[in-house]
């Protein structure tokens, strides 16, 4: 097997090495067209955009995009390649995402030209309280105990989301779509470099037993790259899924498993049979926007990245981006200043729309999102903001809360199929190798651990505290762009915890303001502010503006900002492809 994925490793380079890159339509800016990349501040990529003209998948591992491309070439459509793709991540990225996580997924059906969002995301137990994260005393327990073993694990999501999203709109049988990942988890698959390094690097993994079974030699060292490496149980485990449903694995002998290794943890969980069989996906009203002259649709809450990605967007819409370098000290300094503002409104007012009522039309409004980026200063930073007030009648307005921790063990995928259709889905199981917990060949999320850990800040409820049956916030992002004819123009998304929606802003300012083709964008240096200090990506062109961004007044921390952006553009009847080259993603069509 290691020949057979070194072959299809090497057919994905040979056809990102043949790709070319298209003139653009005339309204892509002429400086963006023209521009010294070196003077404008960003890393020159070698690799141009892939090219297809029929259909396109762009995933964070070649055998997943060769998986979901093998569906779209057999007649299947989006939907249908979204689960092949998500199936095979589950076996060779584990690290990132899988049927024990959770999923946002974001659907243009080009035939209604209707938007459809599919909340996938985790659920706390029925028993979870407030004071999860807390002792007696009041006090945190050690991040240990936040992060892994049984404690963190919620209800798992993705199946029950891609089965309704399937039933909605799918073609190929449900069945079809797990053959390639069953036959390779029998086979074996060949371990990547990346998937060995989040081995070799994680502390916690080998304290789990069944994990380090599976991912460590008999000898105890962490799995090498190249090394062949099978997974009977999870072909056994998708071959019942495939036949069954998603019912196999909420009810049932796989149900009765996850609960066992869930409360068996020494730091157990309190989920119940009853949770996972009570688990429901849900269909949602999408989260849209405009941006100058096209609309940008995402996943409301529970997830903020539609609201925060809007937003972010809008506040930067008064300033004309396609004059400024790409990247130069003006535009980073604005994206920092208009991230900061959107990330303050997203901590104080997001969160489960089931649970909270999170004031959505309000905070990407127009005439709200104009008087915040009145705030913007274009010479100088403001320093940490207050959330606005956009309902005009919150007492409490204005008082800071504190933040989540989101981790960043996340996936996206972005495609385009025959007919049209588009789809985003971001797809995460929280830190790398989430709780730690591997049970029937997947591993289990720690995601409950996005939920704010302390309930209550000077006298005030955290919107996303911990509650029974509750989901926790996330910041997954996955975005669908449409022009004025609701034409679609560009897929996008990436992992990165809650330095998503900065990413995602980034890519699509590259894509839209700048020109840029979605490789280019996907490999720009990163620049994201949460409100506190401006991080920009160490060992970037960016380190040269640390000076210049300090005389502005920012607070600069130069860091590793690890993405995976995965994003998709059409343009002059072709799709053009990127994959973040952080990562061992492609994007790949015909």
């Amino acid at each position: 097997m290691i020949e057979t994925d070194s072959t299809q490793r090497r057919k994905v380079s040979c056809a990102r090495a043949i790709a070319f890159v298209l003139t653009f339509a005339v309204s892509i800016p002429a400086y963006a067209q023209d521009a010294n990349e070196d003077e404008a501040g960003f890393a020159t990529q070698d690799r141009a955009p892939s090219v297809a003209s029929r259909h396109m998948v762009a995933a964070s591992d070649p055998l997943a995009a060769e998986a979901g491309l093998a569906i779209l070439r057999s007649g299947g459509n989006a939907i249908d390649a979204a689960i092949a793709v998500q199936a095979m991540l589950t076996l060779t990225e584990p690290e990132s995402s899988g049927i024990g996580g959770s999923a946002y997924l974001v659907y243009f059906d080009k035939k209604s030209g209707r938007v459809f969002t599919y909340d996938g995301r985790e659920t706390a137990p029925a028993s979870a309280t407030e004071n999860l994260f807390v002792d007696s005393s009041g006090k945190l327990i050690p991040a240990t105990d936040r992060f892994t073993g049984g404690r963190s694990v919620g209800v798992p999501g993705v199946l029950r989301m891609l089965e309704l999203a399937h039933k909605e709109h799918g073609k190929k049988p449900w069945s079809a779509l797990f053959n390639a990942t069953i036959a390779k988890a029998d086979a074996g698959f060949t371990v990547s470099q990346r998937l060995a390094d989040s081995i070799r690097r994680d502390r916690s993994l080998p304290q789990f037993a069944d994990a380090k079974a599976y991912f460590f030699s008999s000898d105890g060292q962490p799995l090498a790259a190249g090394v062949t490496l099978k997974n009977p149980a999870l072909a056994s485990t998708l071959k019942t899924v495939a036949a069954k449903g998603a019912d196999a694995l909420y009810t049932g002998t796989i149900a009765a498993d996850i609960v066992r290794a869930v409360n068996a943890m020494p730091n157990p969980g309190a989920m119940t049979s009853a949770d996972l069989a009570n688990y429901r996906a849900k269909e949602r009203a999408a989260v849209c926007g405009t941006y100058r002259v096209w609309r940008v649709c995402g996943m409301g809450p529970s997830s903020s990245g539609a609201i925060g990605t809007i937003a972010t967007l809008k506040m930067l819409e008064r300033f004309d981006l396609a004059k400024m370098p790409p990247l130069g000290v003006d535009a980073v300094h604005l994206l920092a200043e208009a991230g900061r503002l959107a990330h303050a409104d997203r901590t104080y007012y997001v969160a489960d729309s089931d649970f909270v009522d999170v004031p959505t039309t309000a905070l990407i409004a127009d005439d709200y999102l104009a008087l915040r980026s009145q705030m913007i200063d274009p010479t100088h930073d403001i320093d940490t903001v207050r959330p606005g007030d956009p309902v005009h009648k919150r007492a409490d307005a204005g008082v800071p809360m504190g933040d989540d921790t989101e981790m960043a063990g996340t996936a996206h995928m972005s495609i385009v199929d025959d007919d049209g259709n588009a789809l985003a889905m971001t797809t995460s199981v929280g830190l790398a190798f989430g709780s730690r917990i591997f049970v029937r060949g997947f591993i289990l999320t720690d995601q409950l651990s996005d939920f704010a850990f302390v309930p209550e800040e000077n006298g005030i409820k955290n919107v996303n505290r911990v509650e029974a049956n509750k989901r926790p916030r996330s910041s997954m992002s996955p975005t669908l762009v449409f022009d004025n004819q609701n034409r679609f123009v560009a897929a996008a998304g990436s992992p990165g915890g809650n330095l998503i929606v900065g990413f995602v802003s980034e890519v699509l300012v590259a894509m839209l303001d700048w020109g840029m083709d979605p490789q280019r964008a996907a490999g720009l240096p990163h620049i994201v502010n949460l409100n506190g200090d401006t991080r920009i990506e160490r060992g970037t062109s960016l380190d040269a503006l640390k000076d210049a961004l300090e005389s502005r007044g920012h607070k600069v921390r130069s860091s590793p900002l690890a993405s995976g952006t995965q994003a998709i553009l059409a343009r002059d009847g072709k799709l053009l492809g990127g994959a973040d080259p952080r990562r061992e993603g492609v994007a790949i069509g015909d």
